[in-house]
């Protein structure tokens, strides 16, 4: 075990899968809040037209505050171990997804206590605090359900977006690097990410909103757009993001030992 962490390859390898599943997880929870990105920054909706669909804005989920880290990382974990690097921290974290929506389930079925349903008002808190509180959360365990109790559709079609994306991402990473060499890191990641944020902003859309909300075709399809264009923009933006990460690790790792790995993560 001593021989194991004493490898840098191996500690670096921890630290990203770490990064990566901690990252994809949290993402899926707090995604099932929605904001407006243009009010967040202080500006009125876009409120543009697509396909007929008015009033559409940057309503976004939560979640997109991690997804761009977890492409990082799928670009960078690539980048050194491969294609099988990241199918197997793509499988596990999907499976520890599923497995992690399931404990919510379960413990939204639980029975709660009497008193943890109201209790949850500080004992400092002023008079007018108090009620504002009762006011806004009457049923704490209604409002656990409703946070936590995600769509089937939505968890399904998140987990089934994630894997089609990271898939692709996989592939059209090793393809555009086959191609221009060990050169133009910002091609193969931006690129990369920009073909599979498109199939993952088109998938769980088409899942979560057509087929389980059963929405128009073109409302759908206007929203897809809507996503696209943000994580789109994130992934240019977040380029030098990974030129940052990239020469930490080859300063980190070795000039030699990064290059061996980098080839050897090539071929696998």
């Amino acid at each position: 075990m001593r021989e194991f962490f004493s490898s840098r390859p191996n500690r670096l390898w921890v630290v990203l899968a770490g990064f990566f599943t901690t990252n994809a997880i949290v993402a899926e929870f707090i995604g099932v809040k929605l904001f407006s990105l243009e009010k967040t920054f202080g500006f009125e909706p876009v409120n543009w037209t697509l396909f007929g669909q008015s009033n559409l804005a940057f309503t976004l989920t939560a979640g997109v505050l991690l997804w761009p880290a977890v492409f990082v990382m799928t670009d960078i974990i690539n980048e050194y171990y491969g294609r099988r690097g990241v199918k197997m921290l793509s499988y596990l974290t999907a499976g520890l997804i599923a497995y992690g929506f399931l404990m919510v389930f379960l413990a939204i079925g639980l029975e709660p206590a009497d008193f943890w349903r109201t209790a949850h008002i500080k004992p400092d808190w002023t008079p007018e605090q108090q009620e504002w509180m009762r006011s806004q959360v009457t049923d704490y365990d209604a409002a656990y359900g409703i946070v936590f109790g995600q769509s089937l559709w939505i968890v399904v079609g998140s987990l089934v977006a994630f894997l089609v994306a990271q898939v692709v991402d996989v592939g059209v990473f090793h393809r555009i690097k086959a191609a221009t060499g060990e050169n133009k890191i910002w091609l193969r990641a931006t690129g990369s990410t920009l073909v599979s944020q498109f199939l993952d902003s088109f998938v769980v859309v088409f899942i979560a909103l057509y087929i389980g909300q059963q929405l128009p075709f073109l409302q759908v399809l206007a929203i897809s757009i809507m996503s696209y264009i943000y994580k789109g923009v994130m992934a240019v933006v977040l380029t030098p993001v990974i030129y940052l990460v990239h020469g930490a690790i080859e300063r980190y790792l070795g000039h030699d030992l990064a290059k061996q790995m980098k080839e050897a993560a090539q071929k696998a």
